[in-house]
């Protein structure tokens, strides 16, 4: 149970809505609707993050990732292990979008990779 003034615990949910608040600068849209994060698994004390980039020679990659790591520093308690991968397995595509950002950018909603 949480204490008035204590970050609550973290689930998956959570910590996905924490990365929402991280924008990919190039394309104006939050890492998660991107399709960035792959993973989340979250338990008492850590969580275990695997994510990618839109492509391995993304110029904001460095940026994005500071980014992550500053946005899970402020959204969850101080005694939470954060381990965030950068994966490039499978590699990304739009397809990984949220409907609505592939919408936002006037793609089709049912994008088939192959």
């Amino acid at each position: 149970m949480n204490t008035p003034g204590q970050l609550p615990a973290p689930d998956e949910e959570r910590v996905r809505d924490i990365l929402r608040q991280v924008v990919d600068p190039e394309v104006g849209v939050n890492i998660v609707d991107l399709g960035l994060v792959y993973r989340v698994e979250a338990d008492v004390g850590r969580v275990a993050i695997e994510m990618t980039m839109t492509s391995p020679a993304c110029p904001m990659g460095e940026m994005i990732l500071d980014d992550v790591h500053a946005a899970l520093r402020a959204g969850l308690p101080e005694n939470v292990e954060c381990d965030v991968r950068l994966v490039w397995e499978p590699p990304w595509d739009p397809s990984m979008m949220a409907e609505r950002t592939r919408l936002h950018f006037g793609w089709q909603a049912d994008i088939d990779p192959q």
